[in-house]
């Protein structure tokens, strides 16, 4: 049974509605299809708050469902580049980005790309992940958003002796 109290994450900066579907998706992790609509309507109310957005992601990657996690990587990212006013193309993205990479959300806008590169990754376009990959690490000289490493899978030959 579903509890009907308010739920008290105050550290959560969401509506008492938002934080309710949340805490029901919670109780009810292991019914996927129940679960999904909970995070879906949180979705629907909260498609502007990053924090709602970030609840939605990690949901989403830890149900295996990489369409879904990266549909909201990209609306997060989108949602960046539209309230920093961000440019488009890479060559251009890149120096703002590597000015600005200690802003809450320029980092939120490179971990949420380095996100979706995984994502690609596991979703099977590996030329795509691997230029997210390149991007990233191009630009992070502390290794604090995992181009790095992603690239370092995607470019580290398998071993053929591996049986």
């Amino acid at each position: 049974m579903i509890s009907t109290a308010s739920p008290t994450l105050s550290w959560f900066d969401a509506s008492a509605d938002i934080k309710m579907l949340l805490t029901q998706a919670a109780d009810c992790w292991h019914d996927t299809a129940r679960s999904k609509r909970y995070i879906e309507q949180a979705i629907a109310l909260g498609k502007d708050n990053p924090n709602v957005l970030i609840a939605a992601y990690r949901y989403f990657f830890y149900k295996n469902d990489g369409e879904m996690a990266l549909w909201v990587a990209q609306v997060v990212m989108g949602q960046v580049q539209q309230t920093e006013h961000l440019p488009q193309s890479w060559d251009k993205l890149q120096p703002v980005l590597t000015a600005r990479k200690e802003e809450p959300m320029i980092r939120l806008y490179l971990h949420a790309y380095a996100a979706s590169g995984l994502l690609l990754a596991k979703l099977g376009d590996l030329d795509g992940a691997l230029a997210i990959a390149t991007h990233i690490k191009a630009i992070d000289d502390q290794r604090e958003f995992s181009g790095d490493l992603l690239y370092s899978i995607l470019t580290t030959p398998l071993d053929e002796d591996d049986d």
